[in-house]
């Protein structure tokens, strides 16, 4: 058995179940009360049984795991989350209150100098969120994506279960206490136990959703048109990228695509002079459609979307249940039939209830009109902020709530029912890229920091969104300013938005046109260190941008270098700062080659054709590709590795798979081992032969490996045999004038060892 339910002395029931061996969940509730709609719409997914320990005495229960415990009281709802050593974690700070109709409140206890942080995006300000008090409901601009979650550096963390408007008080009132409340539904937390920020993310996203892995090709650049283009103009700038040499895979239309500009309708067609499309022949290589396949181009349509969406949420439930049960029918709409007394028969009578929504048609999904987009080659769609954020006081959904509970819930369905949409019509992974969006938003979608530019309030954005277990972030470009374009570039996912403007790279001048164009061709050459890194996120929760307190948690000053991140396991870098902290620890300076020890605050200096800091951590090994103009569905057929030699060695995983379809999830991939060492005037390398398969993967991979920090070397052997190496100065992302050395390796498909010795 692992939950109890129990009936309180007030009259609410409570409900306590292990989730997992670290996790927990307590719910207060009157017996009529309705379900978090998170858990009736299968955004937090049911998990599998877990072996929990359950003792009860007169006045508590005790639930125990391998890893944690939760005691909580008979009489009032209260409770303490310990370790097993009994050491407490948290407990609450008075009675848990539940009324029915008018919401529920709950006191956590905060230790002494406890730090706290996640909650989504619901401050540009601060990381580390004690001392203040914080509204989780999505609004435009202030909080596109709430997320009610919280980790702690104490190592339990919480999500509040609720999609009704309320609040959060992170030691604000009282330093000593994390308090919640919220005006309607019940009080419902999952409380989840961890030794670090990793484990505590690996747990959350374990029950609430792994973050999605978007196509391979969504990592490269996106480019979003002016919104007054037509199908020549957008053909010219696809045109302009490839001349340019600049790379890019996907191309975006704003809502001038549309024949009615802004149409939330399911009746939506491309605007007729704009876009034409002959009606006899609406797809295939003769329509743009074909032209911009040609070219290596996806394309993005912009949407918006006020249609009632807890329809199919209704009906997916239905069917849930269906399934469970065996037994039941799906929600539906259908007529009335005439009553036996009826003479006049009127028609005008039996078309069932009447409804104020004129958008929504009942019985259709909204994905549904879209499909006809999908067959001619839309690939990706972009949901603006309209109506998802704007609020609808008055408005009565489908499924019976009023906007208090609904309004948070809805970018996260619309993002859900767009994202299985797609991939259920397709059979392939979906690019569904939003500015609003709730909990579980991780699970299908990227996200954009919405209508809130390039600059550094963005980026403090993304990096509270990697303490919130969601890891696809992105923002607006600023292609007018070195930093802007560092920054844009360094991003999990990378766009750069027209809109009403004339941001295009080939309009930019001189140093900025080829710092875009440098900053481009860098990216492209790093998507196996990217998508490796994605990968990770998608297994464990760890996202790509990190900031400094999640990785380095015991630095005296973490929690105020809201300017600097570590973009993966080994690259630190930084923008809109004229200094940057190092952690203690050997660090090179990717621009020039030199190396410094860490454990101090530097000057951010760059050459000028950059745009910020970039450092590589000691025993670093960076994957890179070669040089292309667009991603598209080929493999990795030659890898260089980058390595930065440390004495303490270093493992790193190689992560690749056919970047389209879903058959990752059930195991089609391929991960290759590589190890390094610096022993004694050696260098050990071993790249294991690959484990795995996926369609498509080429039979054997060459390498080249580079290995930084040396300029000369005495021999380098292969599998026992010498083979030659070279001095170069052309590295992964810059000219060293010192050099560095080369090791050009055969074509091959076994495991390879390789030791490059030194005459000191």
């Amino acid at each position: 058995m692992d939950s109890i339910t129990i009936v309180l002395p007030d009259g609410n029931t409570l409900t306590v179940s292990a989730v997992t061996s670290r996790s927990f969940r307590v719910r207060i509730a009157k017996e009529y009360d309705r379900e978090s709609a998170l858990n009736r719409y299968d955004i937090i997914p049911e998990t599998p049984p877990v072996d929990c320990r359950i003792a009860q005495s007169e006045i508590q229960v005790t639930l125990e795991t391998a890893f944690a415990r939760l005691v909580v009281s008979k009489v009032d709802g209260g409770f303490v989350l310990e370790r097993l050593d009994g050491s407490v974690l948290t407990a609450t700070a008075g009675v848990p209150v539940n009324r029915h109709g008018s919401g529920f409140s709950l006191a956590l206890k905060l230790h002494e100098n406890t730090r706290v942080y996640g909650l989504g995006d619901v401050t540009r300000e601060r990381i580390e969120k004690t001392g203040y008090k914080y509204e989780m409901w999505v609004k435009d601009v202030i909080s596109y994506v709430p997320i009610p979650v919280v980790l702690t550096s104490e190592g339990w963390g919480m999500l509040l279960n609720t999609t009704w408007h309320h609040s959060f008080d992170v030691g604000c009132t009282r330093k000593d206490e994390l308090r919640m409340h919220g005006g309607g539904g019940e009080l419902d937390v999952y409380l989840f136990v961890g030794d670090d920020y990793r484990t505590l993310l690996n747990e959350y996203t374990s029950i609430f959703g792994r973050p999605a892995m978007l196509p391979h090709w969504a990592y490269g650049l996106t480019y979003v048109c002016n919104q007054q283009v037509n199908a020549r103009e957008m053909m010219e700038d696809c045109m302009n990228f490839r001349r340019e040499g600049i790379p890019c895979d996907i191309v975006g239309l704003e809502p001038g695509w549309m024949s009615k500009y802004y149409d939330t309708s399911v009746e939506k067609t491309w605007h007729p002079e704009r876009f034409y499309v002959p009606y006899w022949a609406p797809k295939g290589d003769h329509t743009f459609f074909g032209a911009l396949e040609r070219l290596g181009f996806k394309l993005s349509l912009w949407l918006c979307c006020d249609y009632d969406l807890s329809f199919e949420e209704e009906r997916q439930y239905a069917m849930r249940n269906i399934a469970k049960n065996s037994a039941g029918s799906a929600a539906t709409a259908g007529n009335q039939e005439f009553h036996e007394d009826s003479f006049e028969k009127d028609v005008n009578l039996i078309k069932g209830p009447l409804s104020m929504d004129k958008i929504t048609k009942v019985d259709e999904p909204w994905f549904e009109h879209l499909k006809k987009f999908v067959d001619q080659g839309v690939s990706c769609f972009k949901l603006d902020a309209a109506y998802q954020a704007i609020e609808h006081p008055d408005r009565k959904w489908g499924n019976g709530m009023d906007d208090e509970e609904m309004h948070n819930l809805y970018p996260v369905i619309y993002n859900k029912q767009m994202n299985r949409g797609f991939s259920d019509y397709t059979g392939r992974r979906a690019m569904i890229y939003s500015s609003c969006g709730y909990t579980g938003i991780q699970r299908y979608s990227a996200t954009w920091a919405g209508d809130t530019g390039g600059g550094p309030k963005p980026l403090v954005s993304m990096l509270n969104h990697g303490f919130s277990g969601h890891n696809n972030v992105s923002c607006d470009m600023d292609v007018f300013s070195p930093q802007g374009i560092h920054f844009g570039f360094f991003q999990t996912w990378s766009q750069l938005n027209n809109w009403a403007y004339w941001r295009q790279p080939w309009y930019l001048t001189g140093d900025l046109k080829q710092m875009f164009k440098f900053y481009a061709r860098l990216r492209y050459r790093l998507i196996p260190y990217i998508y490796t890194a994605v990968h990770e996120a998608s297994q464990t929760g760890y996202p790509v941008m990190r900031a400094m307190s999640m990785e380095y948690p015991d630095m005296a000053g973490a929690d105020e270098l809201l300017h600097q991140y570590m973009f993966g396991d080994d690259l630190l870098t930084g923008a809109f700062t004229e200094k940057i902290t190092l952690p203690r620890g050997r660090w090179t300076d990717a621009w020039t080659g030199k190396a410094i020890e860490g454990g101090c605050t530097v000057p951010c200096e760059y050459p000028g054709w950059a745009g910020g800091p970039l450092y590589v951590k000691d025993g670093a090994i960076i994957p890179t590709s070669d040089d292309v103009q667009w991603l598209g569905d080929s493999p990795l057929g030659h890898v260089t590795l980058s390595i930065y030699p440390s004495r303490e060695g270093r493992i790193y995983t190689l992560y690749e798979d056919d970047g389209i379809s879903l058959d990752y999830l059930k195991g089609e991939y391929a991960t290759t081992r590589i190890c390094t060492v610096r022993r004694g005037n050696e260098v050990q390398i071993s790249i294991g032969a690959r484990e795995g398969s996926y369609k498509g993967m080429p039979g054997s991979r060459r390498y080249t490996v580079d290995i930084h920090g040396r300029t000369q070397a005495k021999e380098a052997i292969l599998n026992g045999k010498a083979i030659p190496f070279t001095i170069t100065h052309e590295g992964w992302c810059a000219h060293y004038a010192e050099g560095f050395i080369r090791v050009e390796l055969p074509a091959s498909a076994d495991a390879i060892d390789l030791r490059v010795k030194f005459d000191d």
